[in-house]
């Protein structure tokens, strides 16, 4: 009988593991305690609004090669969608500036040469902010890289909280150095935006999920895993919804659920084992229109928008729903939802009425507020210490998921990565 692979965890990480080591010739189990995989990256239709949404928005960069990899494996390329340029609309309504950053194509960062490809009032020389947050050590915080003026304002800033959903005084320098090292100092080519043409679920889960069917691996939802059973330093059993899940001593686990599900199920069995444990919010809001607003210019190219001196810092244009995200969200947890949506509409509307054909309505007719709580935990030096390795001490369970130690902060590439080395950590590839 062919060994088997549990996989605990349906999200990214544990789709991206799925997915890796699917057709290897063993059997594949995914256990996803939800209704529906995909974790904090899927789709969902939402009475309030009565149509269907994501649970928050995530914008790809072409240097994302795990997540390109994986899309590819899935058939899940061509669900995306983006202006296929390195180009960023921006406004700062807190001076009322407009401009599009139009990055370089090569290596060569010819666009800080040109005015109206640049971030206005810029200088050069705050370049350095990029190099010091390269060669960050791993107790920097990223205030501590960002040199003052127009450039760490109006764009490194937006960019550290947005990657590392983490304010710039607390956030680690040595995390958003990792991002830049892999998109801005390779060029345009590694920062074409890209985000799904319908919605999360269509582009990262539902193509994985087509392709694990065809590979015969079994993905249960709703079969939460509570406990393992564990001797002589391997796993030996699962306990499920149904009952327990003796295994083999060829069958391996990869465990890809959150940080303190993961810290619930080892503690009992891995002395001193330690994960994350503060985390930040992201607060996502869904405004859905009577009719699909019409854009203009590079707003009508791109589809999203950055925001300076707003409350959120993106906004997305999809069909006739306007998302916003706010990262960092735990600076408004005391604050009423209702007055914050009324207090970002107020912002959205200044925002995209001057590139729309129509104003936007006064009050828009829907709105959804989606509040995730622990989206991510906290991309501080003292948290991305606590973070462990794909390897454990049970020599046939590896970990997964954005929380590991990646080397990046919690985003998509990360999970993924993460998924991909428990796999290879197991010595699990493909033939």
């Amino acid at each position: 009988m062919a060994s088997c692979v549990h996989i605990i965890g349906g999200g990214v990480a544990g789709l991206a593991a799925a997915v890796e080591v699917a057709g290897s010739g063993r059997r594949v189990i995914v256990h996803e305690a939800g209704r529906a995989c995909g974790g904090r990256a899927r789709s969902y239709e939402d009475k309030q609004l009565g149509c269907r949404i994501d649970n928050g928005n995530h914008l790809l960069l072409s240097a994302n090669k795990t997540v390109f990899r994986y899309l590819a494996m899935t058939g899940g390329t061509d669900t995306l969608t983006g202006p296929g340029i390195p180009i960023f609309p921006f406004v700062d309504l807190a001076e009322d500036a407009r401009w599009t950053l139009d990055l370089s194509r090569g290596r060569m960062p010819w666009w800080v040469f040109q005015p109206h490809r640049r971030v206005p009032d810029m200088r050069v020389v705050e370049l350095r902010s990029l190099q010091k947050l390269m060669q960050a050590g791993k107790n920097e915080h990223v205030s501590d890289c960002l040199l003052p003026g127009a450039l760490s304002r109006r764009l490194l800033e937006p960019f550290a909280i947005s990657a590392l959903n983490t304010s710039c005084e607390t956030g680690s320098a040595a995390l958003l150095g990792a991002v830049v090292k892999e998109s801005l100092s390779l060029g345009g080519k590694a920062c074409v935006p890209w985000f799904p043409r319908e919605g999360l679920s269509e582009t990262l889960v539902d193509p994985a999920l087509a392709h694990l069917a065809i590979l015969q691996a079994e993905v249960r939802t709703q079969s939460r895993i509570s406990a393992l059973d564990v001797s002589r330093g391997r796993v030996t059993a699962l306990h499920g919804p149904d009952g327990v899940i003796p295994l083999t001593e060829d069958d391996t686990v990869i465990l890809a659920v959150p940080a303190p599900v993961a810290e619930t199920l080892l503690t009992p069995h891995v002395p001193g084992f330690q994960t994350p444990n503060a985390f930040e919010s992201i607060l996502n809001l869904h405004f859905r229109l009577d009719a699909a607003p019409q854009a203009l210019g590079s707003f009508a190219r791109a589809r999203f928008m950055g925001l300076v001196g707003s409350i959120a810092e993106w906004v997305f244009l999809r069909g006739d729903i306007l998302s916003v995200t706010v990262s960092a969200a735990n600076r408004f947890a005391e604050q009423d939802p209702d007055d914050l949506a009324r207090a970002i509409w107020h912002d959205v509307r200044r925002a995209c009425d001057p590139v729309l054909k129509e104003p936007l309505p006064a009050t828009p007719p829907h709105q959804r507020v989606v509040w995730e709580k622990r989206a991510t935990f906290a991309a501080t030096p003292e948290q991305n210490r606590l973070r462990p390795g794909a390897a454990t001490q049970l020599v046939n369970l590896a970990l997964a998921g954005d929380w590991t130690a990646t080397g990046l902060p919690a985003t998509l590439e990360g999970a993924m990565r993460s998924g991909v080395t428990a796999v290879h950590t197991l010595g699990l590839r493909r033939p």
